[in-house]
């Protein structure tokens, strides 16, 4: 890997900055969840699947992940095939298809909870707490400004009782 540096060009150094930090963290992320059978898209599934309120449908699950709609088709089949949630077929009242946990995905949200929060923690640590309220409100600001571009707007946040953190404040459902 290169340590790209434009002198004078700040945003074109940023960029590349910005370009494989992310690469290189997701990588590390992917080999640890795969010690425990996952990856990080189906942590992220099981996660959700788990912690939001019912009912969940694909549609929530692309957006909530921004990803396109066929993506999240393709990682519930093969989530589906691997018996960790189950489709449950549109019904009277419910207009869409909900996903629902199987008990096989049930027991893997909690290894991979076990895995990720640490780990997060883990890679996130370089950063004092200022400086990650710092880099929280510039990625802010760059996602605002691409969203703007793409014409989409941001929902309000649930308020899921996701901790990332031992000491963070927790919220219940």
């Amino acid at each position: 890997m290169y340590d790209f540096r434009f002198p004078g060009d700040e945003q074109f150094t940023a960029w590349f900055l910005l370009s494989q930090t992310w690469p290189a963290m997701y990588s590390v992320f992917e080999r640890e969840l795969a010690k425990v059978g996952l990856t990080p898209e189906k942590l992220n599934v099981l996660w959700l699947c788990s912690d939001y309120p019912p009912p969940l449908i694909p549609a929530e699950i692309a957006r909530f992940l921004f990803r396109k709609s066929h993506s999240i088709a393709g990682l519930i089949d093969r989530m589906e095939r691997d018996g960790l949630v189950r489709r449950d077929p549109k019904r009277k009242g419910h207009p869409f298809t909900e996903i629902q946990l199987t008990a096989k995905g049930k027991e893997l949200v909690g290894p991979g909870k076990d895995v990720a929060i640490p780990l997060i923690a883990k890679l996130m640590s370089p950063l004092s707490k200022g400086e990650l309220q710092q880099l929280q409100e510039l990625l802010r600001k760059l996602r605002q400004y691409a969203l703007e571009e793409l014409h989409m707007e941001l929902k309000p946040w649930s308020g899921l009782g996701w901790v990332t953190s031992p000491d963070a404040p927790t919220k219940t459902k």
